[in-house]
């Protein structure tokens, strides 16, 4: 199920205690462009919410993506579209940095912004039972144990026809767009625990050319149960 994320965020902030004895379980999913993320959370949120209905129990698993914007947008007290460019993977430069902070006095760096997503992330991976896309959750949830982290790729020229039918653009567009995204959404993981270390090392990975979004959901739900995660 889709959440709506600023209703659970006040319900959970209602809560006696935010402390997290035992975090998760959650699963984040990252992938190169033109991978269906999206489509693929949502279809593994009913198989995981499916199988607690089985059991008898509540179907809790939800799955989260873009709303984290507007959770972060309220906590850094902004307009939503004052920090979109950083869910756009863009950077301000050096001088458009400079020049902000003096002259709003709601100003928020780079760097603030990026550190109020994870932030959010982290509260929402510590309640447990999400789905997360993107967004360098891996690298924001790596230390939980009870955590799995997916990693969807394909062949860049599959995943160029794929986006030029998809936004109606010629294959040369279509292969920048994935070219210069793949860069954008690296550097954003990088940003939270740097180039090449263990956090940004992904438990499974599947091609997306050779694997229908069905298949990959099922054999991820196997390893939540086989890594018990379910509940």
């Amino acid at each position: 199920m889709k959440v709506d994320l600023l209703k659970y965020m006040t319900e959970r902030y209602l809560k006696e205690s935010n402390y997290v004895n035992n975090p998760g379980p959650v699963i984040t999913i990252s992938r190169e462009c033109g991978c269906p993320a999206k489509r693929l959370a949502a279809q593994l949120t009913i198989l995981l919410n499916n199988k607690l209905e089985i059991k008898n129990k509540k179907p809790v698993w939800k799955w989260i993506s873009k709303e984290i914007l507007n959770e972060a947008a309220k906590e850094l007290e902004v307009d939503p579209k004052n920090i979109q460019y950083i869910f756009e993977y863009e950077q301000k430069s050096m001088i458009e940095e400079l020049l902000l902070s003096h002259s709003s006095k709601y100003y928020k760096s780079d760097r603030k912004i990026r550190n109020t997503v994870a932030k959010v992330i982290r509260s929402i991976a510590n309640e447990g039972h999400s789905v997360i896309v993107g967004r360098g959750g891996i690298a924001i949830t790596k230390d939980i144990r009870k955590s799995l982290h997916v990693n969807l790729h394909a062949p860049l020229e599959w995943r160029t026809v794929r986006n030029s039918q998809k936004f109606n653009i010629s294959l040369a567009e279509a292969k920048k767009i994935c070219i210069d995204t793949d860069k954008k959404r690296e550097h954003f993981r990088n940003f939270f625990h740097g180039k090449d270390t263990d956090y940004t090392w992904f438990d499974v990975t599947y091609n997306c050319m050779t694997f229908t979004i069905d298949e990959i959901a099922e054999s991820i739900l196997r390893v939540v149960e086989l890594r018990n995660m379910l509940e």
